[in-house]
């Protein structure tokens, strides 16, 4: 499972964690078994170096890691609300704005089950050309998942219409399906009328829209199946997103029930949430206790 895109250090008032949707994508995907590989740009720099390392320690796959002699590994700096809602200042440029179609990435790019991107690394002309080559290189049958990820200023309605269609499954956030659907011709108010609208505009096999505390909803073109979400204490909110999208990937693979994909992926993203970054470490025990389910609780909800 290749997380394709940017990979970042996230300045938190408290402390520095590694991050970049790509990377934290990657990351929940070897925590849940897989081959978590992060394929992306760093400078030759103490930050990138430690990124490496970093990475390496938390199990990923760093062989498709490019190194840039030019420019610096990427930096955000972040702010969190009352209620550990992120907010980003993003550096450009970057080393990840650099991104090079070599043969090392199009024989990964062959090779892939599941690729996620998204929309920030389109914000440069050298990335945005790597990632298109990725995608229109990958097996018929891989899963190639979008995560809208919008960050201002740097998405367009021409990046996400490109963006978008490369995907099969589709992520974004409630606050990101009322600013994206309008863009294609789609309702403004009622989710599902919102995710069916983008579900049909782009050929998708599944939408996922992540809710925050409320939960998520999951739109396939037979099914919609929303989740209440669990309530934890948030230490911030940095990553549940990612953490949601790995889990629908993993068990979608699977061919679990939506039921169950939707429980599970927020379970983890819930976990995130109560964790400081979104890369933290998770002990055998929890791990087992997230990734378990009982009939049960799939049970659909009234």
């Amino acid at each position: 499972m290749v997380g394709l895109g940017e990979v970042l250090w996230d300045f938190l008032p408290s402390r520095k964690v590694l991050g970049g949707a790509p990377t934290n994508f990657a990351y929940i995907s070897a925590l849940l078994g897989n081959r978590g590989i992060v394929a992306s740009r760093v400078g030759d720099d103490p930050l990138g170096e430690e990124a490496c390392r970093v990475m390496e320690d938390l199990g990923l796959d760093t062989s498709y890691l490019q190194h840039d002699p030019k420019h610096q590994t990427g930096t955000a700096s972040v702010s969190l609300d009352e209620r550990g809602q992120p907010a980003f200042t993003i550096a450009q440029p970057a080393a990840w704005d650099f991104l090079e179609w070599t043969p090392e990435w199009n024989s990964l790019a062959t090779q892939a089950d599941v690729i996620c991107f998204g929309s920030l690394a389109w914000r440069s002309a050298s990335s945005a050309q790597t990632i298109e080559s990725f995608l229109q290189n990958t097996s018929a049958s891989a899963i190639r998942i979008c995560d809208a990820n919008l960050r201002d200023p740097f998405y367009t309605p021409t990046t996400l219409l490109n963006a978008f269609g490369y995907a099969n499954i589709l992520k974004v956030n409630d606050q990101e399906l009322t600013l994206v659907s309008p863009l294609f011709g789609g309702p403004s108010e009622d989710e599902v009328s919102m995710a069916t609208h983008l579900l049909r505009e782009f050929g998708l096999d599944l939408i996922c829209v992540t809710k925050g505390a409320h939960g998520s909803l999951l739109v396939s073109p037979s099914q919609t199946v929303s989740h209440p979400g669990f309530p934890v204490a948030v230490s911030d909110a940095i990553g549940a997103g990612d953490a949601f999208t790995a889990c629908v990937a993993h068990y979608h693979v699977q061919r679990r029930p939506l039921q169950e994909i939707g429980e599970l992926a927020n379970r983890f993203a819930s976990w995130i949430a109560t964790q400081i970054g979104a890369t933290p470490q998770i002990s055998s025990a929890d791990l087992k206790e997230l990734s378990s389910i009982t009939r049960e609780e799939t049970t659909p909800r009234s």
